[in-house]
């Protein structure tokens, strides 16, 4: 009767070298390929597994090792380079990524347990807390207060105030802008009318002072026109428009 023999479960051929790696203490980037290959060998002789699939896996290693194994005896290849090139570094190359993911995936694990031990609680503070004023004592916080140091903190202040005003330009006075009534400026037009009859309309917008001026002239002298006040006239295409009063 045979001895019972319990195999570890591994995730994958990789799994399997880094156990091996780790149990014999051998240097990752110094890989003795026949040793390995030996156990690796040994291990696969004993597993018992119904899926083929990670079989396969298992067995494509194998096949890979004993490849590195046979170029190991060989002699060395050459690069282009005129270096000479190792058999075992693409293990090695995927040896350590894989370790760096595996070592990851316990980070992250590790986090999600110490992440299942916090609890959250929403804030059930009563209302008449949230609304809690500390009274405040006018004698405590006016303590030491005197009408000087009033008068220091307030002239401090203007002081600061003051230091603010640009000292060109604040002495040239503030710009105003004048208002121009529209009432105003129909009886201005009203009465020019009366005066000069007919006129070029060219010439009254001319005559103001700026466009706020301009503008408000045209708008008495379409009011005037629809009262009948006065009245344009165009004698020619693109001719002069001419303004006539009506009274």
């Amino acid at each position: 009767m045979g001895i019972p023999v319990k195999l570890e479960v591994f995730e994958g051929p990789l799994d399997l070298l880094l156990h091996l790696i780790d149990k014999n203490k051998i240097d990752i980037y110094d890989i003795p390929i026949v040793e390995i290959t030996n156990q690796y060998m040994d291990y696969i002789r004993q597993m018992q597994r119904e899926d083929l699939n990670v079989m396969s896996e298992f067995l494509v290693m194998a096949a890979t090792l004993l490849d590195i194994k046979c170029r190991m005896l060989l002699p060395k290849e050459v690069n282009e380079e005129g270096e000479e090139e190792d058999p075992r570094k693409e293990l090695v190359e995927q040896l350590l990524q894989y370790k760096m993911y595996k070592y990851i995936a316990y980070e992250l694990k590790d986090r999600q347990n110490d992440a299942e031990m916090m609890l959250f609680k929403k804030p059930t503070i009563p209302v008449e807390i949230q609304e809690y004023e500390e009274p405040v004592d006018l004698d405590v916080l006016l303590s030491g207060v005197s009408l000087a140091k009033l008068n220091a903190v307030f002239l401090d202040v203007m002081k600061r105030q003051d230091n603010k005003i640009d000292p060109v330009r604040s002495k040239f006075g503030k710009i105003e802008k004048e208002e121009v009534p529209l009432p105003v400026k129909m009886v201005f037009v009203e009465e020019y009318a009366k005066k000069h009859q007919k006129f070029s309309f060219r010439q009254l917008l001319s005559g103001q002072k700026d466009t706020m001026h301009v503008v408000v002239t045209f708008l008495a002298i379409l009011e005037l026109m629809k009262t009948g006040v006065i009245r344009a006239i165009q004698e020619n295409t693109f001719g002069e428009i001419l303004i006539e009063s009506s009274v």
